[in-house]
Formats: structure tokens, C-alpha cells, sequence
């Protein structure tokens, strides 16, 4: 782990003075919340979000991308104007069978690009002009459940069956365990296409993984899964045949009690920012929002600072 993955990572936890554990025990089973384990999926260096979820109709999208737009062949579609890149292929089980959410348009206000203070941003649940010390996660008081889990394997395929091991070993206990999982290598300057063709077949292989394992196990219906990254790429390719920092992208929540399907607004390439970045329809806080409530008794408004509406993500 390096200097600035070490930060990240810390910077969710900053100014809190109680056990990490404490820290993590905010979704409380009960009743009407089956969920006992997130796993928080870091795409380090900002995910190319166009070609992740690929607005397959736009033509635009082909105008703004003639060397790196993915065709229709072989982009596997899931509606008639969007599809997903083909290295996404071992996710398309978990799409069938509606337990795959995607969201598009995710990010927030005035992004900024720089990847060590968006990360801050998203790290602290802040504004792009608000500066915090505490982190998000620090913010939940109560009672210990499980101490934090990051783990590295030395593969993200590798994390992640370790993530369904750890998983599988709540059982039906009433605690609940969070575990940070990173893929590195986000950040195409330059010649994205096969490099992030191979980053997302990592992602797809590990998550797939992880749901299979915890299926076999019987503790996907009690798993939520939500990736993070710093920002988006721009939507129009650069010379180097890659991108550049962006804004908006969109971001998978799976699981079993995760309500499938896609949402949020189309990416709206006539309507770019000034830096080329996609506009943003849905504020990332959203996404902490509906996590947070997700076992009922967290009041998400005092965690977050003010009120952020869940999104109808989850079937609980």
C-alpha cells in the first residue's frame, strides 16, 4: 500500500476519537434490513465512465470517441440505448437476475480534479469548498460490532474471494462488517483501451467471484456492494489515445436485497462542462444516504450534515 492509498483510506476514519469498529457498525440488522456486510470498492485513479456504461445510441458518443468508442459489437447491451463494456461480460448473471444496480451521473458540484482532493471529498462527505478533518464513517456512533477489514491480496480477484470468505463468516450473527477493497490503475492519460479493457475484466472477475461464493454460502442476501472512485474521465479522447480527469460516472451497488436495474439520467454529451467532464445528476451523498438507511436507525441528515434523499436502490 502506498503513501496516498494509505491517506484515502485514513481519511474516512479522521478526527474520531472512538474504536474503528464502532465507527464501521452502522448498519444494524433487524427485521426489514437483512444487510450485514458492505464492501466498499475503490476504482483508484478515476474510472473511465463512458466506456464502462457505454450510451451505445448517442452519436455523439462515437463523435467525442473515434478510437476508443466501443462498438456494438461486442458491447454487451442492457437496454436499447446502453451497454456495458464487453470485459463486464462475468457481471451480466448478477444483471439478469436484478440484483446489479446501476447508477448513472454520479458526482457532485463544482468537481475538482485534482485525485488526491476528490478523494478527500468523497472520503469526508463534503462540498468541493468544504473542508473537513472528520470522515463520513467516523461520524456513526455505535456499538462495536467488527473492527474494519482492507484488504489486499495481491489481486483484486484474489481480495475479493477473501472479502466472500469473510463474508461468509458472519452467518447469522447480528454484527456487521465493512470491508475496502481497491483496484488501482484507473487513470488513462494514455493508451486506455487496453488498459482499462483489463482493469474492468479484474473488477467483473472479482465481484463475480464474490457473489458466487457468497451465494454458495447463503450470505449474498445479507451483502451490499458499492464502488467509489475519484471522479470520472472527459468525454472527448485525447491524442495519447486516453482521457483526461473528468466529472460525473456511474457507480454499481450489487447485492441480494439490491433492487436491479439502471438509474439516473443518460449521459447528456451536448451539455459538457468546461473541462469536457459529463454533468452530474445524482450527488454521490446520495448513494452514502441510501447505505446508511439501509438498516433503519441511522439518521443519515446528522452523519452527512444535512439531508440527502435515499435512492430507491434496495429491497428492504
Amino acid at each position: 500500500m502506498n503513501r496516498r492509498q494509505f491517506l484515502s483510506m485514513a481519511g474516512a476514519f479522521a478526527g474520531y476519537t472512538g474504536s474503528a469498529g464502532d465507527a464501521l457498525a452502522f448498519i444494524r440488522p433487524d427485521a426489514s434490513a437483512p444487510v450485514r456486510a458492505l464492501v466498499l470498492v475503490d476504482l483508484d485513479g478515476g474510472n473511465d465512465g463512458l466506456n464502462t456504461v457505454i450510451p451505445i445510441a448517442d452519436p455523439l458518443y462515437r463523435a467525442l470517441r473515434p478510437s476508443l468508442a466501443i462498438s456494438g459489437d461486442p458491447a454487451l447491451p442492457i437496454d436499447e440505448r446502453t451497454a456495458l463494456h464487453p470485459s463486464l461480460y462475468p457481471l451480466m448473471s448478477a444483471w439478469r437476475a436484478k440484483d446489479l444496480a446501476i447508477v448513472q451521473g454520479v458526482g457532485y458540484e463544482a468537481p475538482n480534479r485534482s485525485h488526491y482532493r476528490s478523494r478527500q471529498i468523497w472520503d469526508t462527505a463534503s462540498d468541493a469548498d468544504e473542508y473537513r478533518s472528520d470522515g463520513w464513517l467516523a461520524r456513526i456512533s455505535d456499538p462495536l460490532v467488527h473492527a474494519p477489514r482492507v484488504i489486499d491480496a495481491g489481486t483484486f480477484v484474489a481480495s475479493c474471494d477473501a472479502a466472500a470468505h469473510l463474508v461468509a463468516g458472519q452467518g447469522a450473527s447480528d454484527s456487521v462488517r465493512v470491508i475496502r477493497l481497491s483496484l488501482h490503475g484507473f487513470d488513462t492519460h494514455e493508451n486506455q483501451a487496453h488498459r482499462h479493457a483489463s482493469l474492468l475484466a479484474q473488477f467483473a472477475a472479482g465481484l463475480a467471484l464474490l457473489r458466487a461464493k457468497s451465494i454458495a454460502s447463503g450470505a449474498w442476501s445479507r451483502t451490499l456492494v458499492m464502488t467509489r472512485s475519484d471522479f470520472g474521465r472527459s468525454a472527448r479522447e485525447n491524442a495519447a489515445g486516453g482521457t483526461e480527469h473528468g466529472a460525473a460516472a456511474p457507480h454499481f451497488l450489487m447485492g441480494g436485497s439490491v433492487r436491479g436495474g439502471l438509474f439516473g439520467m443518460p449521459p447528456r454529451l451536448d451539455q459538457l462542462d468546461a473541462e469536457g467532464g459529463l454533468p452530474v445528476d445524482i450527488d454521490f451523498r446520495r448513494l452514502y444516504a441510501t447505505v446508511l438507511g439501509a438498516g433503519g436507525r441511522l439518521d443519515s441528515t446528522s452523519i452527512l450534515g444535512r439531508r440527502f434523499e435515499a435512492l430507491p436502490l434496495l429491497r428492504i
